[in-house]
């Protein structure tokens, strides 16, 4: 029979004691962490800083919620939901691109609601370097322009300052086509036409007052629109009928026309939804 080597006896009263000791069990009772429940808005481009806000409050209100935001042009952000992309709310900057949502299926027109009023203004470089006083200064010869696409809806309603302008006598028929000759590039989003006036790769935009707080308000000059010739944009929000969190979806839309959700709109320069224009 083979020699075992010897051992000091405290080494042999430690593995024996390991042998014996049983597997620690977690307590039946052990606290476990539920699975955070996520939400998806999409929303338009000039709503990514007051919504970001808006987010956070909602999220520190409902414990283990995410909300993950996708900011576009509400055109592109109709097409990605019509084709599939998932999203639980849809905050457009105006009725027509909801509206193609709704006639496709994916919200409700019942459950469409009005959340927020926005009006358009003119933007130029701090400096100035067009000398840009007054709307007619932007059919000057020379002027570089830049507007959103058309299919955006402050680039919709950019052109119809110009076509209402042309209609009174002080600016003429031809104002219009002349201010569009300008026009040097057409943008994805009003974020990106704001961006280009800050950087003075433009002598001037169109964009929505709500644009003009905070961060860049320094940056920039602004030149007011008079009421005879601009749009005030309705933007309208619904819960999609695609949801994963029909729930969540809803309690999101519900905080944003609640007092606390309008006032994070006015902060940042939107008109909540009933109050004078």
């Amino acid at each position: 029979m083979p020699c075992l080597p010897k051992m000091p006896v405290t080494v042999l009263l430690v593995l024996l004691l390991c042998s014996c000791a049983a597997p620690t069990a977690a307590p039946a009772n052990a606290p476990t962490t539920a699975p955070a429940a996520e939400i998806t808005v999409f929303a338009a481009a000039s709503l990514t800083q007051a919504f970001k806000e808006i987010g956070q409050e909602f999220e520190a209100a409902n414990t283990n919620v995410s909300v993950v935001f996708n900011f576009a042009g509400s055109d592109k952000l109709a097409q990605q939901i019509n084709q599939g992309a998932p999203a639980d709310v849809f905050a457009s900057a105006n009725a027509k691109q909801i509206d193609v949502v709704v006639q496709a299926g994916g919200a409700s027109a019942e459950q469409v609601k009005p959340f927020v009023r926005n009006r358009l203004a003119v933007i130029f470089p701090a400096d100035n370097p067009a000398q840009i006083a007054s709307l007619a200064d932007l059919a000057k010869p020379g002027i570089k322009l830049v507007l959103a696409n058309k299919s955006v809806p402050v680039g919709s309603y950019s052109l119809d300052v110009f076509a209402k302008a042309s209609q009174l006598p002080e600016y003429t028929a031809s104002y219009s086509p002349t201010v569009l000759a300008n026009v040097v590039s057409y943008e994805e989003n009003v974020k990106a036409v704001l961006s280009k006036v800050v950087l003075g790769e433009a002598d001037a935009g169109i964009v929505y007052t709500s644009d003009i707080v905070r961060d860049s308000v320094d940056k920039i000059g602004r030149l007011e629109i008079p009421d005879a010739l601009n749009t005030l944009a309705t933007y309208p929000i619904a819960a999609t009928t695609g949801a994963k969190q029909p729930a969540l979806a809803e309690a999101f839309v519900e905080y944003v026309l609640s007092p606390a959700g309008q006032q994070i709109l006015r902060d940042y320069g939107f008109i909540p939804v009933g109050a004078k224009s």
